[in-house]
């Protein structure tokens, strides 16, 4: 068995478990939280979203977050969904850009109001433009495995997705098992063909809990080269536009699963516990985490 000897967990608590809370947390508290984060050792981040606030109140302070928990020693990703949230970002501090569509029309309809090949068509010269001005791109890439309206995705359709960003120029492609549906067979083989297709772009994947299968999702990606992971402190989360779907796989669960298996995360795990126990008072679901709940501090 081939496994790699360190992975890079992308942390995306802050901006992915957050934005799903039903009341807003106070801003001193996302930051407190954002730094205690970055003491535990992560690099990369999703710190928050420059969309409206009218559709998700909770990122309101997104401006805010930026300009305090930005630094040069982490890459801090800040979701941008069109035209008027780039505006917004070249006003920041932000060093880093993250964008997102849906292979499934459907998907994307419901979550921004577009179809995919408009939502390509609007991104293409934001992107280059990205690109132009220096920033790090992410291309996200949703409901890659499953959709909750349209169901199984082709291979082939993902596949076609990840192309265009790829022409487009992007530096990342972080692929999305956004319902939690996806199998690890699945899994293996999707990320097995993004590697040999895509060999000189960086390649993310990112789990949903939803019927836990989130650890041994992480695992095939393991065995399939995949050595970068999106995963949430507390296994926060979700997607308002996903019916039943859960919150992303534990940070906490992934970086033991890969330290007992020596793969070097970089990750301490009292560190990040602390940073949990700062959010935790302000969130209207529990935390879902094995690691927690068998170290006794869900208790």
């Amino acid at each position: 068995m081939i496994l790699p000897k360190k992975v890079t967990i992308i942390e995306v608590g802050p901006r992915d478990g957050l934005q799903n809370e039903k009341a807003f947390i106070p801003t001193d508290e996302k930051k407190a939280f954002i730094t205690a984060l970055k003491k535990a050792g992560f690099k990369e981040m999703e710190l928050t979203s420059l969309v409206s606030p009218k559709w998700v109140p909770q990122l309101a302070d997104a401006e805010e977050i930026i300009e305090s928990c930005v630094d040069v020693a982490t890459r801090n990703f800040v979701l941008v969904p069109n035209e008027k949230g780039a505006k917004r970002l070249y006003a920041s501090r932000a060093n880093a850009v993250a964008v997102f569509v849906g292979t499934s029309d459907t998907f994307n309809k419901k979550n921004i109001n577009k179809m995919t090949k408009e939502s390509l068509r609007e991104l293409k010269p934001l992107i280059s433009d990205f690109k132009r001005k220096g920033y790090f791109v992410r291309a996200s890439i949703s409901t890659a495995f499953h959709c909750p309206y349209e169901g199984k995705i082709s291979e082939e359709k993902t596949l076609s997705l990840c192309n265009q960003f790829v022409d487009y120029g992007v530096d990342e492609l972080c692929v999305a098992d956004t319902i939690g549906m996806a199998t690890p067979t699945e899994v293996y083989s999707l990320f097995t063909k993004l590697k040999a297709t895509f060999p000189n772009i960086l390649i993310s994947a990112h789990f949903h809990d939803t019927r836990k299968m989130g650890l041994a999702n992480v695992f095939a990606a393991l065995q399939a080269g995949i050595d970068r992971f999106d995963s949430s402190a507390g296994g926060l989360g979700g997607c308002p536009f996903a019916p039943g779907a859960s919150g992303n796989v534990a940070t906490e669960d992934v970086v033991y699963m890969l330290e007992q298996m020596g793969i070097s995360t970089g990750i301490h795990l009292d560190e990040l516990t602390k940073a949990l126990a700062i959010i935790r008072p302000y969130l209207s679901r529990p935390l879902d985490s094995a690691y927690l709940k068998t170290t006794g501090q869900l208790s």
